[in-house]
């Protein structure tokens, strides 16, 4: 009986955590595919600036809108330590660090300590930071050459995103940078978190502190258009407001100038996101990276080989499949196969790639027989507890040596239902969002299905409906349950799907298509009007909204009529100055979900 009981609970047990990790897998799984249609969606409208500037060239002020500093270009190289002290002030109420170059080591624990405690470094020294590196970076190749010794050790830490934490454990964990303790840092430093001017502060001290012992990568998040996207330019102007732009100008010119790749002993190759069946690193190490400021920008249409060179080392992934395809899950690269390593690895005698770019629940993942890891450092990267962090260390074997972690400020309080249960909330939230935005195609999609009009269709139609219009390669029908209802008969109510989904503030001047295009195409819309907006004051005119809307919407083919958005934009100008609050504006375009507000 005792025995019996046993395997009952044992049972149960393994039911249970099966359970668990199904939902835990399906939730990062929606969390992952909405990602990356979000960079279909960047690289579809990251053309628009430039197709813009074409279209606004005449008359002239309109083209003066994107040679504002609200738009970067290049600040002055010759303005070094000395101007930028003379220029800007550092009040005595200021108790932030106060750097002076050549940097020390101490200056980077007090930079630290300063982190730490929430402080801001003053605009001067960051800009004399910026310019400083700038410096020393433009003095280094393409790609960095590194050996170890029989004693030494290098790190390899991926992407941070922002997560200040995430890189005060890894120090705390596994010491400071030094000339003992090697660091390489492969990109995507900044966007999604809220501390990315930190972690690029800490960063950037280190390595002229250490150059020889400190590397960094460039990642496809160090990009103007990008960070417009993605919460850095936001994340500056918030912190910095008077000293915004020429902050954002020179690490624009300070991205251009990150090398591109890191070898290690002439074995291990180390770059941000992959290769493609026309890597060539010897014309990757002759580039001129600063020429192609903007990987997906404007110089698309001025340097397209280059270019592409740039879009395969920064955006591309591993597949398990052989052959080299077009990677039309990100919109961007190429997915790459074992047989592309293994020629690649032959042709230059490697013996292993190390690439960042893709989240693992893990925070690694090995793939093409161990030839292939990557490495993924910014833990709980889409929610409180979804997933670990991780770095590499390799000896001088070039064993790679993993070590996880996660930074928990409240799931340590969760056991582990609640954690998936929050993840999973989170998930499907995002889901329902991507579905409300296509609503008006998804009801298109459904009627195909509904022959006889009853509003009613079977699982499979539903299945295929919403993958035809999504494209999120999701596993519909084990998500049913979690977005439709389905009567006695076994058969969807498929506008279930859209019952508890509203628009934020209803305003009656939006008819349902146009509300549906607003809310679908927010993202691209912000990167416009903060291109457009000069002063950064939300603020745009009238004339500026309705112009740039006519060209966006022609861009991307977009069917609203002009007099739709001209009735909403005037009723919108509530003090009718001429001018509208551009984020109350888009404020007004989010999901808001029913059900979750009324359980708030």
């Amino acid at each position: 009986t005792v025995i019996r009981a046993a395997i009952l609970i044992q049972k149960w047990y393994r039911f249970t955590m099966a359970r668990l990790e199904m939902r835990r897998r399906y939730s990062l799984s929606i969390f992952q595919s909405i990602e990356y249609a979000d960079e279909q969606d960047q690289l579809q409208v990251c053309s628009l600036p430039s197709f813009l500037y074409e279209q606004l060239c005449y008359p002239q002020e309109f083209s003066q809108i994107f040679t504002s500093p609200s738009a970067p270009q290049v600040v002055d190289e010759d303005l070094g330590l000395k101007e930028f002290e003379k220029k800007i002030d550092v009040p005595d109420s200021y108790y932030g660090p106060r750097l002076s170059f050549p940097l020390t080591v101490e200056d980077a624990n007090a930079l630290l300590h300063a982190f730490r405690n929430k402080q801001l470094l003053h605009a001067r020294y960051v800009l004399q930071l910026l310019s400083e590196t700038r410096r020393l970076l433009k003095e280094m190749p393409n790609i960095t050459h590194l050996s170890t010794s029989y004693s030494k050790e290098i790190t390899v830490c991926g992407d941070l995103h922002g997560n200040l934490d995430d890189l005060l454990l890894i120090f705390y964990k596994n010491g400071l940078p030094s000339e003992q303790n090697c660091y390489v840092f492969n990109g995507d430093f900044v966007d999604r978190g809220k501390n990315s001017m930190e972690i690029l502060i800490i960063l950037f001290a280190f390595l002229l502190i250490y150059p020889n012992d400190l590397h960094l990568n460039r990642g496809n998040h160090e990009d103007y258009i990008m960070n417009l996207r993605y919460g850095f330019t936001k994340e500056v102007s918030k912190k910095y407001k008077d000293h915004w732009k020429q902050i954002l100008c020179l690490l624009r010119d300070v991205f251009s100038w990150l090398p591109l790749a890191t070898i290690i002993d002439s074995k291990v190759l180390i770059l941000h996101g992959g290769i493609s069946d026309t890597t060539d690193l010897d014309f990757l190490n002759a580039l001129e990276r600063n020429k192609v400021r903007d990987h997906i920008h404007v110089r698309v249409i001025l340097f397209p080989f280059k270019n592409f060179v740039i879009l395969d080392i920064l955006w591309s992934d591993p597949r398990s499949q052989n052959g080299c395809t077009p990677n039309k899950c990100r919109g961007g690269g190429c997915y790459f196969g074992p047989d592309v390593t293994a020629k690649l690895f032959e042709r230059y005698n490697l013996k292993m790639l190390i690439r960042s770019h893709e989240f693992k629940p893990e925070g690694y993942e090995i793939s093409h027989d161990g030839k292939v890891i990557t490495i993924f450092s910014a833990s709980n990267y889409y929610e409180e507890g979804s997933n670990r962090g991780a770095y590499i260390k390799l000896n001088p074997e070039l064993t790679p040596r993993f070590v996880q972690y996660q930074v928990s400020k409240f799931t340590r309080r969760q056991n582990l239902r609640e954690r998936v249960g929050t993840i999973e909330s989170s998930a499907l939230k995002s889901l329902r969002e991507k579905i409300y935005a296509h609503r008006s195609e998804l009801t298109s999609a459904f009627a195909q299905y509904d022959v006889n009009g009853t509003g009613r269709i079977s699982v499979n139609d539903w299945a295929a409906a919403m993958e035809s219009v999504l494209q999120l390669e999701l596993p519909w029908r084990m998500l049913r349950s979690q977005l439709a209802q389905m009567n006695p008969d076994g058969e969807v109510d498929f506008m279930s799907c859209f019952y508890d989904l509203k628009m934020g503030q209803p305003i009656k001047e939006a008819q349902p298509a146009l509300a549906e295009t607003l809310c679908r195409y927010r993202k691209d819309l912000e990167i416009i009007f903060n291109i457009i907006d000069k002063d950064h004051s939300g603020l745009i005119s009238l004339e500026e909204f309705s112009q740039t809307w006519r060209l966006f919407t022609s861009h991307l083919g977009i069917d609203v009529q002009d007099d739709s958005i001209d009735k909403l934009v005037l009723s919108i100008d509530y003090n009718k100055d001429g001018h509208i609050d551009f984020n109350e504006f888009l404020e007004a375009f989010h999901v808001v979900h029913r059900l979750e507000k009324k359980t708030m």
